[in-house]
């Protein structure tokens, strides 16, 4: 495959997945703008370094991997920024018809420390399997399994046995 074709590729699956990045670099910094800025500054430094995907299947992976180091980055310049925005929440969070549930478990995972509430998110919300999860993180899968029955564990007792975490 040539450097243009994977460019078209990159750029195609970058807008495409917009929503799944955005709500990743979210997931670490909690802020609109600095989640922005991490996504673009995620493109710029995927775009230029295209010629470093080895294979197509691991596009999503590599990316994602981007997003989370670049996230990380921000977060050891800038330290952490916690400024909650329910819209966003909103958009990680399945519709529910008990609004209570739903702000519960909104405030759960914000509780959890950062790399539980990342497995989380990209288990449930983006619908990732724990392999490409590793490969994000750059954990092995154990540890992601590990650490995801860990956040599950935390998230039964902070809400109850009766909402079924």
């Amino acid at each position: 495959m040539t450097k243009e074709e994977k460019f078209k590729l990159v750029e195609d699956f970058i807008v495409e997945h917009q929503q799944a990045h955005y709500r990743l670099a979210y997931s670490y910094v909690k802020n609109k703008d600095n989640a922005l800025d991490i996504v673009q500054e995620s493109i710029l430094k995927a775009l230029r370094s295209v010629d470093r995907l080895e294979e197509v299947k691991y596009l999503k992976t590599w990316f994602y991997r981007i997003v989370v180091n670049t996230a990380i980055d921000f977060l050891r310049k800038n330290g952490r920024v916690s400024v909650m925005d329910d819209e966003i929440l909103g958009t990680h969070l399945p519709a529910s018809t008990d609004g209570k549930t739903d702000l519960d478990l909104r405030d759960a995972i914000e509780e959890l420390p950062a790399v539980h509430k990342t497995i989380i998110i990209l288990r449930f919300f983006e619908d990732l399997k724990i392999d490409e999860i590793a490969a994000i993180t750059g954990d092995n899968v154990n540890t992601v399994k590990t650490r995801l029955y860990a956040a599950l564990r935390k998230l039964r007792v902070e809400m109850g046995e009766e909402y079924n975490v």
